[in-house]
């Protein structure tokens, strides 16, 4: 029997004039707690509300359907720090599956 494994990925949306509008995403391979301990490190606010223009999601690939794990806000400077922590640490896992 083929089981497919979950994915995990970060995907950044902006709110617009007719709804939150995904502008990009980060994968984050297979492993569920790599994936939330990643999220956690998120300099963001855990308050959501629909007038927030810059969300983050914790998203699970299973059989290619998303399921929403958690959501944060956070504003643009946040955002800039964010996609430096995921790349460093994409880079980090990157680099140490060989050894």
């Amino acid at each position: 029997m083929n089981t497919m494994e979950a994915k995990f990925q970060l995907t950044i949306s902006i709110q617009t004039t007719e709804g939150p509008q995904r502008i990009g995403h980060f994968e984050l391979g297979n492993k569920r707690d790599a994936a939330r301990s990643l999220f956690r490190s998120l300099k963001c606010s855990p308050e959501v509300s629909p007038k927030d223009m810059l969300y983050i999601e914790l998203m699970e690939l299973f059989n290619g359907l998303p399921i929403n794990i958690d959501m944060v806000t956070c504003d643009l400077q946040q955002l800039g720090l964010n996609t430096m922590l995921v790349t460093q640490e994409l880079f980090r896992l990157a680099n140490l599956k060989g050894k």
